[in-house]
């Protein structure tokens, strides 16, 4: 089996892994052809109808940090390049949580109103349309962290860390290695046309989550502070489901993000 993987980063390089230790072929994209990658603009149709056909296709290639206009290059472009080009090929595209607004703390399914507050999220809702009409499978994933990366872990150990308000506000988080897991696990379960959200099972509230780091690392708990509403992903407060994807066979090996968090800090360069 042979996987056409758009996108080489910190999550393109876990799924390159997962696909190959099941015995697959796996061809990497990225924009800059690095790391053994093959170069391609997926936002480019004319590039994109150059690339290799194969069993499969992921879609999670980053914007590159950029705003509306990368968004809709990237994910919505892309999109509709891979569909069209390779009309009849599963496709898995990564998008996100942060299609979900609600701030009332509730917990949201895969049957939750998805009316972002951001350009940006209503593109990736263009994006995931574009998917889901070609038969593919859309991931909605919460914050990922991991090996060499974790905001909160690097803000707290750092001393940056700010509780918001009372620290009401709900964290969603899933480790890169279970996200992996969780999109191989798709792409052989035959689940098309659906959308699933991709998240660990214990959503912390940041206090609670604070309180929990400084037990396990010996520190004080950050001083409190105004909401963050410059946050990328939008200041909202809920609890991401991952009920439909369990009820896939998938579990997460890290359930809690306090469950990988001493594990991860030995991996994140000092602060």
């Amino acid at each position: 089996m042979k996987l056409l993987l758009i996108g080489n980063g910190y999550l393109g390089q876990a799924i390159s892994r997962e696909f190959r230790d099941h015995g697959w072929e796996v061809i990497p994209v990225s924009l800059s052809g690095g790391d053994g990658s093959t170069a391609c603009d997926v936002g480019d149709a004319v590039a994109v109808a150059k690339l290799p056909v194969a069993d499969f296709i992921v879609h999670c290639a980053a914007s590159g940090r950029g705003g509306e206009e990368a968004y809709d290059h990237v994910y919505v472009r892309g999109c509709r390049n891979l569909a069209e080009k390779f009309p009849g090929t599963p496709l898995i595209f990564t998008s996100s949580t942060s299609v979900y607004a609600q701030t009332d703390g509730s917990v949201v399914t895969e049957e939750s109103p998805a009316i972002p507050d951001r350009e940006t999220g209503r593109l990736l809702l263009e994006a995931e349309a574009i998917t889901l009409a070609a038969g593919g499978i859309v991931t909605r994933l919460s914050g990922i962290y991991g090996p060499g990366r974790s905001v909160i872990l690097r803000k707290f150990l750092g001393g940056e860390a700010i509780i918001e308000e009372d620290g009401r506000r709900f964290l969603n988080q899933i480790h890169r290695d279970d996200a992996a897991r969780a999109i191989f696990h798709l792409a052989t379960s035959g689940a098309l046309g659906e959308i699933f959200n991709v998240s660990d099972s214990q959503p912390l509230t940041q206090l609670g989550c604070y309180e929990k780091l400084a037990e396990m690392f010996s520190l004080s708990l950050p001083p409190s502070g105004p909401r963050d509403l410059n946050r990328k992903r939008g200041w909202t407060h809920k609890q991401v489901s991952n009920a439909k994807l369990q009820t896939t066979g998938w579990q997460p090996d890290f359930p809690s993000f306090v469950d990988a968090a001493e594990s991860v800090s030995r991996t994140l360069l000092p602060v």
